[in-house]
């Protein structure tokens, strides 16, 4: 890991072969579930897995890897534990043809995946210096974009092929990629935090308490969890249906409509690329809130109209916000973190993502149902946009309150700083001006 540039490059190494498998998942796995079921409620309810498991894995991954001694650290056995599972849940999603084991590969997967994002996820604050926060989930962001607009471009076209082709191949990529960046880290003498406990009995539940009193203390926290997690449940809403929209709503073939969320996805990777660098120099909560502004109307566009003006000019608006969310969040709850607990809150932030992938999937697929009559033409999945773009517009609340809570602690700082420039002997008002 010489410097900084490669350092952050070779942290986000993982994250292209996650983003390969969630997309996966989260996007072509409801095509597939489709010829088994006609209910886009069921469809959502599978999905809605992913959410389930954020409720409570995160937190015991990323706890216990805060205080897990090894010669690997505590990071690195979590995310070699959790990559098995997903690769072989991968391997078989397209190859059963029953809604139970489908659903029972769904749980498998994202066992795996929590267990090894999170505590993966706890090397940035560790590893990464707090001004670079910024920076290091744009670099992320970038490898994420890249992750998912691969199977965006690709997965349709491979699905046309052979069902299980998608799934396989990036299966395979998942284990390179994590592969790869184990050994290179090893390499450049990456030993794990000298910090932390050794696991004992009371670990996870110390944790737990410790975090129920932060969030009792620290409205900013809760703040930012509650906005968080309507990012998601906007996010998880459009992934999930986004693909049966195009085909089955507006009658696109696979192959085209590859190419339509393919240059989509280029979209969303240059908003998640260059969003770090605007949140540095503009600020992180500035740029997550003009970008849920953008992001949340142009989503309202698609259940507005099906005509195809409209359509083109909302979409890389919706891509550009979309990839902003997609990289900024958790560079703002990193200020928040208390040094000894990386691994514990970022479980936190996985458990609030988890209650927006949980809810999106689940309500879009009720939405459809229960409003498809209103959206005859798109055969009801036009009202996906109303739960996706009313979720990122109502984040909005919170997210200002964080800004106003924010802007009272600088405040309050600035006052303490002048009290103090007054009381040094010479000190004066206008001298700290």
């Amino acid at each position: 890991m010489r410097g900084r540039g490669g350092r952050l490059l070779l942290l986000g190494v993982p994250t292209f072969g996650m983003a390969l498998a969630v997309t996966a998942v989260s996007t072509y796995l409801p095509v597939v579930a489709r010829g088994q079921a006609a209910s886009t409620a069921l469809i959502g309810g599978i999905l809605a897995i992913e959410g389930l498991m954020a409720l409570w894995l995160p937190i015991v991954a990323g706890s216990w890897s805060d205080r897990l001694r090894t010669p690997l650290g505590g990071r690195l056995p979590f995310v070699l534990a959790g990559t098995p599972a997903m690769f072989a849940a991968l391997c078989l999603v397209g190859l059963v043809h029953s809604l139970v084991a489908l659903a029972g590969l769904v749980v498998l997967f994202f066992v795996g995946y929590f267990v090894a994002y999170e505590p993966y996820r706890a090397l940035y604050p560790d590893l990464v210096e707090s001004e670079l926060a910024g920076r290091s989930q744009s670099v992320q962001a970038g490898w994420r974009g890249a992750g998912t607009g691969t199977a965006l471009i690709s997965g349709a076209a491979l699905l046309g092929i052979a069902e299980f082709l998608p799934f396989v191949l990036y299966a395979v990529l998942l284990a390179i990629s994590v592969g790869l960046f184990v050994v290179l880290l090893l390499r450049g003498g990456y030993r794990g935090r000298e910090a932390g406990r050794e696991v004992g009995a009371g670990g996870f539940a110390e944790s737990l308490a410790e975090v129920r009193r932060l969030l009792r203390e620290r409205p900013a926290l809760r703040c930012y969890l509650l906005a968080n997690g309507l990012w998601e449940t906007s996010l998880g809403a459009t992934k999930t249906f986004v693909i049966l929209y195009v085909t089955a709503g507006l009658g696109y073939s696979l192959g085209a409509t590859s190419l339509i969320v393919g240059g989509v996805a280029l979209v969303v990777l240059a908003g998640a690329v260059f969003s770090g660098t605007l949140a540095d120099r503009h600020g992180r909560l500035r740029v997550s809130e003009v970008s849920v502004w953008v992001f949340g109307g142009a989503l309202l566009v698609p259940g507005l109209t099906t005509l195809r003006i409209p359509l083109i000019v909302a979409t890389p608006f919706v891509a550009l916000g979309g990839g902003t969310l997609m990289s900024l969040p958790y560079s703002l709850l990193m200020p928040l973190m208390p040094e000894d607990e990386h691994g514990a809150f970022t479980g936190l932030y996985g458990l609030s993502r988890g209650l927006g992938v949980m809810a999106g999937p689940l309500a879009a697929g009720l939405a459809i149902e229960l409003l498809g009559p209103l959206f005859g033409s798109t055969h009801g999945y036009a009202a996906t946009w109303w739960v996706a773009g009313g979720a990122a517009l109502l984040s909005l609340i919170p997210l200002r309150r964080l800004r106003a809570l924010r802007e009272d602690h600088e405040g309050r700082a600035r006052r303490r700083s002048a009290a103090s420039t007054e009381r040094r002997p010479g000190g004066s008002r206008r001298a700290w001006r």
